[in-house]
C-alpha cells in the first residue's frame, strides 16, 4: 500500500509564462498602451546624419570664410540663417474663400510644408475687407528645409525667370533680413502649367542673425544668391 500511495504523489504541474505579443506593455496601473506603429516600408527616409547640401555648404566654407571677411574670432558669433518666410497673397479670396485651396497646395507643393491661412488685422472699405478675413497663405521654413528651399530657389528657381539679370542688392530691412519678390509661382519646376488657373505672386523673406544689412549680404552671397553686379 504505501508503495501505492508514492505512485499516486506526482510532483506539480508547472505552468509555462504566457507570452504577450510584441507591441504592446503595460504602464501603471496595468493599462495597455497603444500598439508600436509598424515602420513604412518602401518610403525614403531623411539623411539625418548629411544633412541639406547648402547647410554642409555653410559648416564647411561659408562660416570659415565669414570669420576671415568679417574678423571674427568666435565661430559662434558668425551670421547664420535663421528662418524663411514665404508669403503669397490671395485678394480675390475677399469674395470667394475657396480660391485659398489651390493656393495652398501650390504652396505645399513648393515648400513640402503645409501652410497657415492669414488673415486681415484690420477693416478697410474701400478693398471691402473686414478683419478677421482670410486673405493669403504663408509658410515658415526652418532647418534643412529651409536650406532646401533656399538652394532650390537660388539654383533652380530664379534661373528660370524670364530676362533674369540677378535680384536687388538693395532689399534689406536694415536688420539683416532680406525680402525677395516673385510675380508668378511657374518658375518652380514642381508647379504644373496645365493645372495653374491664375498666376500668384509671392514674397520670400529671409531671416538672419546678422547686425547689419552688410553682413547679411555677404552671407548670402557665399551661400550663392545671384545679386546684381
Amino acid at each position: 500500500m504505501a508503495e501505492e500511495q508514492e505512485q499516486v504523489k506526482q510532483e506539480p504541474v508547472k505552468k509555462e509564462p504566457v507570452k504577450k505579443p510584441k507591441g504592446k506593455s503595460e504602464g501603471k496601473g496595468g493599462k495597455k498602451t497603444a500598439e508600436a506603429a509598424p515602420k513604412a516600408e518602401g518610403k525614403p527616409q531623411a539623411n539625418i546624419k548629411g544633412g541639406a547640401r547648402l547647410r554642409q555648404k555653410f559648416e564647411k566654407e561659408v562660416r570659415p570664410a565669414l570669420m576671415k571677411e568679417l574678423e571674427l574670432s568666435n565661430p559662434m558669433a558668425v551670421p547664420r540663417l535663421e528662418k524663411v518666410v514665404i508669403n503669397m497673397g490671395v485678394g480675390e479670396a475677399t469674395q470667394n474663400a475657396k480660391l485659398l485651396d489651390p493656393a495652398a497646395a501650390e504652396l505645399t507643393q513648393i515648400t513640402g510644408q503645409k501652410p497657415v491661412i492669414t488673415k486681415a488685422k484690420k477693416s478697410i472699405a474701400a478693398f471691402k475687407v473686414r478683419a478677421g478675413m482670410p486673405i493669403g497663405v504663408m509658410v515658415t521654413l526652418r532647418g534643412d528645409r529651409m536650406f532646401e528651399f533656399l538652394d532650390r530657389l537660388m539654383n533652380v528657381a530664379l534661373p528660370r525667370v524670364r530676362d533674369f539679370r540677378g535680384v536687388p542688392t538693395k532689399a534689406f530691412d536694415g536688420r539683416g533680413n532680406y525680402t525677395l519678390g516673385l510675380r508668378d509661382q511657374l518658375v518652380f519646376p514642381e508647379i504644373d502649367y496645365s493645372k495653374v488657373e491664375k498666376l500668384k505672386g509671392m514674397n520670400i523673406t529671409v531671416v538672419t542673425t546678422a547686425r547689419t544689412d552688410d553682413q547679411a549680404r555677404a552671407l548670402l552671397k557665399h551661400l550663392g544668391m545671384p545679386f546684381r553686379p
